[in-house]
């Protein structure tokens, strides 16, 4: 997780060289020298890369790299490594230009997108350039995707056919009614309002607000951090959505990497957005990236991240026991998971402000994970692969759910 730091230029790979970026950025991540089957609450010494390594880093910043592997991310389907490289070279301490430049990113099987002014996708392997018709109808797919939570309910049928038609030739239409909450956050609109009132709302449910969240998050990491270097330490933040806690995290200048991640390309749009017009960003110390992904396949390395935090998530998770095993395989031994949700509690209060409704009771037709109790959390985790006695959940006010692990 350690490669050419972008120095908070905000580009999305390493290429593109910061001449003051820390050089420790290129080193190979630390492994532990005593993995235990359990994610213990202790980490093994760091061990400090190489003279060597530091002057083909300090090399590399200078003239520029065609193409990096990177430390971290890997092939999603195959978890082979993957290259990142741009059609041109950057120069180090050139500041790159507001165009937005085109990475290709491989591994040995398979080629996906990513671009310095958007995000890596990880999430769907890029059609052949040759291929324009399936082309087309991935990009026909999505745009009937984001446009589907705004449908009128009598009109979702039709357009649900559309937004299907490049992964099945058919399927059970009749479930109408249903939005899943991850293709809900797709819609351009939400990501939009996410941060101009939605988010707001979770303060009814106990929801302690952004900063003092990102607070509890950070001084949670804390002991973990202070067992690694600075510059190689990395976090990601799941289920980042427009960069709410991502932003947070790479402005404390406590990371050497801090990867926001969402299924989302609307979200990761306006994350990109938000980043772009904050000044404090943008000599931060701090490598951030924007990755597509799904989480019940994150496309990370087996122990490779120091702490995971997703706020406000895994109620839209769908695949929840994979999610968690997912969760579990990528942090290091002693690794640590911050995580708030709601409890069923909040949605039924939903429901009954909107009047119920047919189905209102039904799971199945609702577009969140029902979580009935603080066990049912802890046990999802247990199942993950967490040790029972690292599994801490509590509840703040009415329905906001705190995880440790």
């Amino acid at each position: 997780m350690k490669f050419h730091f972008a120095s908070c230029y905000l580009v999305a790979v390493p290429l593109l060289a910061q001449q003051n970026a820390p050089v420790a950025a290129f080193q190979t991540p630390p492994q532990s020298n005593n993995v235990s089957p359990s994610n213990s609450m202790l980490r093994s010494s760091a061990v400090p890369s190489s003279e060597l390594q530091i002057q083909k880093a300090k090399l590399l910043e200078l003239i520029g790299s065609k193409a990096v592997n990177d430390p971290v991310l890997v092939d999603p389907f195959t978890k082979e490594p993957i290259e990142i490289s741009s059609s041109g070279v950057l120069l180090g301490g050139e500041k790159p230009s507001s165009a937005d430049v085109r990475y290709s990113v491989r591994s040995a099987t398979n080629q996906f997108a990513g671009s310095s002014g958007t995000y890596i996708d990880l999430l769907e392997v890029k059609p052949d350039d040759d291929d324009n018709d399936s082309s087309q109808r991935s990009s026909a797919s999505a745009f009937a995707k984001q446009l589907l939570p705004l449908v009128p309910v009598g009109l979702r049928q039709r357009l649900a056919k559309l937004a299907s038609s490049s992964s099945s030739a058919g399927g059970d239409s009749s479930d109408d009614d249903f939005v899943p909450m991850r293709d809900l956050f797709t819609s351009p609109a939400v990501s939009f309002a996410y941060e101009r009132g939605w988010r707001q709302n979770f303060a009814a449910a106990g929801f302690p607000g952004p900063d003092a969240e990102a607070k509890m998050a950070m001084e949670y990491f804390a002991p973990v951090i202070a067992k690694v270097p600075p510059s190689s330490s990395v976090v990601v933040d799941m289920s980042c959505a427009t960069g709410l806690f991502t932003r947070r995290f790479a402005e404390s200048g406590k990371y050497g990497r801090v990867l926001g991640c969402d299924y989302s390309d609307s979200m990761l749009t306006e994350a990109r957005r938000r980043i772009k017009a904050e000044p404090k960003l943008q000599n931060c110390g701090t490598r951030l990236d924007l990755v597509r992904l799904d989480v019940g396949r994150i496309p990370m390395k087996d122990e490779s991240l120091d702490c995971l935090h997703a706020g406000a998530a895994m109620h839209c998770w769908p695949e929840l026991d994979l999610a968690a095993s997912e969760i579990y395989r990528v942090l290091k031994p002693g690794g640590r998971y911050f995580a708030t949700t709601f409890l069923q509690e909040y949605f039924r209060i939903l429901q009954g402000a909107d009047g119920g409704g047919e189905g209102a009771s039904n799971p199945s037709k609702q577009a969140f994970q029902y979580f009935t109790s603080t066990d049912t959390l802890r046990d999802l985790m247990i199942r993950g692969g967490f040790a029972p006695e690292k599994v801490f959940v509590e509840v703040l006010g009415r329905a906001c759910v705190v995880i440790r692990c």
